[in-house]
């Protein structure tokens, strides 16, 4: 477990607009290429990917994405996808949320500004009245995602199609 080093102070925590799409893009390389080779230039990327995130923060969509920052610096961000489900007659909500794109700077890790970025997505989760929230954990992450409650099912299986 990871202690948090300021409880997140000096921290806020916002929903993104279509002005942060650089700023996100930005934030997205750094997460990805630090993962794996990269196949396309940082400048192409970001532009490519920019152009992306404006359209989805738009408004009115089923992408949301909060971004941290400290001192008007983007420092972190995450992002949930909200997915119909079809429609119920029994008492069950009829949306699904999937998480993705969590990434906080390595020097923010620690300090709880992850975990202010998690609380603000599942914040939006219960008030669209989401049934289940799914993500990939990465192993660092699994801790942050199990204090929060999120368990591993025995009643979901996926299927890689095209993974090389």
């Amino acid at each position: 477990m990871v202690e948090e080093r300021d409880g997140g102070e000096g921290i806020n925590v916002r929903l993104a607009s279509e002005a942060d799409a650089e700023a996100l893009a930005r934030l997205r390389y750094a997460f990805r290429s630090g993962v794996g080779e990269v196949s396309e230039g940082e400048a192409e990327f970001v532009g490519r990917c920019r152009l992306w995130m404006e359209e989805r923060l738009r408004g009115g969509g089923a992408w949301r994405c909060w971004v941290a920052e400290r001192g008007g610096v983007p420092v972190g961000n995450v992002w949930a996808q909200l997915i119909e489900k079809i429609p119920n007659p029994s008492v069950e909500p009829e949306r699904h949320a999937y998480v993705t794109n969590f990434y906080v700077l390595e020097g923010e890790r620690g300090r709880g500004t992850g975990s202010r970025l998690l609380a603000a997505a599942l914040d939006c989760c219960e008030e669209a009245g989401v049934h289940a929230v799914i993500l990939w954990p990465t192993e660092r992450s699994r801790s942050l995602y199990l204090r929060r409650g999120f368990a591993v099912r025995d009643d979901l299986l996926e299927l890689i199609i095209g993974e090389k």
